[in-house]
């Protein structure tokens, strides 16, 4: 895919603010529990499990069947680090797979991983993992929370706007595990910040950056309170909207939005 300077930094302006970061510069933190949100990009999946098997960290995995399902499946199967460990795929929700690679990969104790494996968006995976925290009773006031990057900042949305509607005090730390930028090299634009493979392919990288901001924006279109109402009201910086509507014009780039 061809990309001018111009739209790289575009997508680099947009992408920094979708992958909100509360974790990497904290001191200390006192978490009860580290969620993950289902989704298909492996760095950040194996970075956030061996993480949460160093600090003996109790896991909320959340994910059904969606629409990064079967790029998880895909992966899970042709990534080198993960493709020998014998993780069944098929008919499996996000959840069921990504607990799976943390019993086989990091022998994080299954009693130590929560699993919900019904929701399919955003707002079902905030609006489910708090039934399940209540119904297992578990007592969480702060929770890591950690999704594929550029749906970081949407998904903090989601479950702040879900908890806080049923009365469900918690603050949670937003961590992306990775940061991704662009960088041109020899003329071509690649993904960097992950450091191992199974990040996204360019095409599906642009689409998912112009999606999440149309899902923020609070228009008709959004999600927001003038639109869907799966979120609350969100204050997209003046750089990153001119960013978005560059893009959304830009003859390489305005057709492709997920």
């Amino acid at each position: 895919m061809k990309m001018s300077k111009d739209i790289v930094n575009a997508l680099n302006i947009i992408s920094g603010w979708l992958a909100v970061d509360d974790f990497t510069e904290s001191q200390e933190i006192e978490a009860d529990l580290l969620i993950i949100a289902g989704h298909a990009v492996i760095p950040n999946i194996i970075g956030a499990l061996n993480f949460a098997s160093d600090a003996k960290l109790p896991m909320l995995i959340s994910g059904g069947v969606g629409h990064s399902t079967d790029l998880l499946r895909h992966e899970i199967e042709r990534n080198v680090i993960t493709t020998g460990l014998g993780i069944e795929t098929k008919g499996k929700s996000e959840a069921e797979i990504i607990a799976s690679l943390a019993t086989k990969l990091f022998n994080i104790p299954q009693e130590n991983i929560y699993i919900e494996g019904t929701s399919t968006n955003c707002g079902a995976n905030a609006t489910l993992s708090r039934k399940l925290i209540v119904d297992h009773g578990i007592e969480v006031k702060c929770a890591i929370l950690v999704q594929d990057p550029l749906m970081q900042r949407r998904t903090y949305e989601s479950f702040m706007h879900s908890w806080s509607q049923s009365n469900l005090p918690c603050t949670f730390i937003n961590w992306p595990v990775l940061s991704p930028r662009l960088v041109i090299v020899s003329g071509k634009p690649h993904i960097i910040g992950g450091h191992v493979p199974g990040i996204w392919t360019m095409e599906r990288y642009v689409s998912m950056a112009l999606g999440e901001i149309k899902r923020l924006y609070d228009d008709a279109d959004g999600y927001g309170p003038k639109g869907a109402g799966f979120i609350g009201h969100v204050d997209i910086p003046d750089a990153v909207l001119e960013a978005w509507n560059y893009l959304k014009v830009h003859k390489e780039t305005r057709e492709i939005t997920r």
